[in-house]
């Protein structure tokens, strides 16, 4: 009897051609995977590579395939943060809020 294959289990299957070369990562890229390396640092053990997999296969199929790679990971560190009270929502739309208002007052002032 063989376990059923996870939406985000891609193992074997034909994935079409991998473009080798790398890319220039975004800004926000690069602090998300700081983020990551400063959580999972020994003296604060806020959320581990275990935890980050865990989280991101349990986003859900049709939230998986929509975000790309590092949406994923940013996605499972908040949704752990949350889970382990290092975060409320309330904290999270506060800030969420605090950078909508700087990328409009930016894009009003360039």
């Amino acid at each position: 009897m063989s376990t059923p294959r996870g939406y985000h289990d891609l193992g074997g299957l034909p994935g079409g051609a991998i473009d080798p070369t790398e890319h220039n990562y975004a800004l926000w890229e690069k602090r998300t995977h700081a983020l990551l390396v400063l959580l999972s640092d020994s003296k604060r053990d806020l959320c581990n590579v275990h935890e980050l997999r865990r989280g991101i296969e349990t986003l859900g199929k049709d939230e998986y395939e929509r975000l790309n790679y590092y949406e994923r990971w940013i996605s499972a560190i908040t949704n752990i943060l949350l889970q382990k009270g290092v975060l409320t929502t309330e904290e999270l739309g506060r800030k969420l809020k605090e950078i909508e208002e700087r990328e409009q007052a930016s894009r009003q002032h360039p």
